[in-house]
């Protein structure tokens, strides 16, 4: 009997997408491989609507790659499996060996057959109570039922082998990165944006990050903390690349010539204008951001609405209508909670008015920045790009 372990990929939305079917289950194997190309050698096929992962290599770590796969978008849900030979008997031999410590400590159980192999010689129902009976000689103390069981025994019959594996593991669900364009994410190093980037990603979304820095204001561990926030957002979105735009010329002359009250106002603004330049000449179709209605003075809707007068790419807002704690939730689920927290000031921290204007008119704006050389300044800073690569 073998004792190939395996993993086995079942698609998420992909099996929907028609005739543009072919196009996702591209991108998901380029990104699979891709992840588990650090980890080891594995091979990878699809068919069925089902992906197969096998170890090629004795250092190829099964583990370490259902943890890689577990972040992948595209994907609903996924199992460790054992291979058997398309025999009963092997079938069953395999269900009582690999699935021994789980069924030892549980009390019921049922099987389920999926037969894709239409010429296997018996039914899924006859599968089934064949298993089942196996299993119920191997471990006395188990009943079967078929409603509320403890665990679930899964024989799946297909074109390669038959598969045998407990109750599946939920994948990251969404769409493959890279179906659904790409846009720039406005990346600061509070908990709301990293939250926005991974939400887009989900939708299949390319990220390239786009983060405001303001030496000697800010600190090059401030930096860092960005950097730190997008190789954990990686993990998921895969790997991008991050701009960095010196602000302190801007902020220093919003600060001097313009009203306290409209300082974020009209640095949002400032944002925003190169922002759209920045994704536009990096291929970005698209703006994120993690704004959220009312969270802070800048993020009302006449605040949005000034800042988003300038936008010449559309703006997303994924964050838009959550709760700060809805956002903290989903910040530690995806691991950036604890770096967003700590304690290093962005640009947008910097300079905060004391009373800083809700409810702003566009033309006060508009008046204010008058007193600024707003073009010269935007050029001035887009003369000084950085880029750093996020893996």
């Amino acid at each position: 009997m073998t004792e190939t372990e395996i993993l086995l990929i079942k698609n998420g939305e992909l099996a929907l997408k028609g005739l543009n079917r072919s196009t996702f289950e591209d991108a998901l194997m380029r990104n699979l491989r891709r992840r588990l190309n650090k980890i080891g050698k594995f091979d990878l096929r699809l068919a069925q609507s089902t992906i197969y992962i096998e170890p090629t290599a004795p250092t190829a770590d099964l583990t370490a790659a259902a943890e890689a796969v577990s972040k992948v978008f595209g994907i609903a849900a996924f199992s460790r499996a054992r291979v058997a030979e398309k025999d009963i008997d092997a079938i069953g031999d395999a269900a009582v060996d690999y699935l021994a410590d789980t069924l030892r400590f549980v009390s019921t159980f049922k099987v389920e057959t999926k037969r894709a192999d239409k010429t296997f010689p018996l039914s899924s129902p006859e599968i089934s109570r064949e298993i089942g009976g196996r299993i119920l000689s191997a471990f006395p103390h188990l009943r079967v039922d078929v409603h509320t069981p403890d665990v679930t025994v899964f024989v799946e019959i297909r074109d390669f082998g038959a598969y045998v594996h407990a109750d599946q593991l939920p994948g990251a669900g969404g769409m493959p990165v890279g179906t659904g364009g790409r846009c720039g994410i406005l990346i600061s190093g509070g908990i709301d944006s990293p939250v926005a980037a991974y939400m887009m990603a989900k939708r299949g979304v390319e990220l390239f990050g786009i983060h405001f820095a303001s030496p000697p204001y800010t600190s090059e561990r401030a930096e860092q903390k960005v950097v730190d926030l997008l190789e954990q957002v990686a993990q998921f979105a895969g790997r991008m690349t991050l701009c960095v735009v010196p602000f302190t010329h801007i902020q220093e002359q919003i600060r001097e010539k313009c009203p306290e009250e409209y300082f974020t106002l009209i640095m949002r603004r400032f944002m925003m204008r190169l922002a759209c330049r920045i994704a536009a000449d990096n291929d970005c179709g698209a703006l994120v951001t993690g704004e959220s209605v009312g969270q802070v003075a800048s993020q009302t809707i006449p605040a949005i609405a000034c800042t988003d007068a300038l936008a010449t790419l559309p703006v997303f807002r994924p964050v838009i209508g959550m709760d700060k704690e809805e956002i903290v939730q989903l910040s530690r689920k995806i691991g950036t909670f604890d770096i967003s927290i700590q304690p290093f000031e962005d640009c947008c921290t910097v300079f905060t008015p004391r009373h800083p204007c809700t409810r702003p008119k566009r033309q006060h704006l508009e008046k204010a920045e008058e007193a600024l050389s707003v073009d010269a300044l935007v050029e001035e800073a887009l003369s000084g790009l950085r880029y750093i690569k996020i893996q």
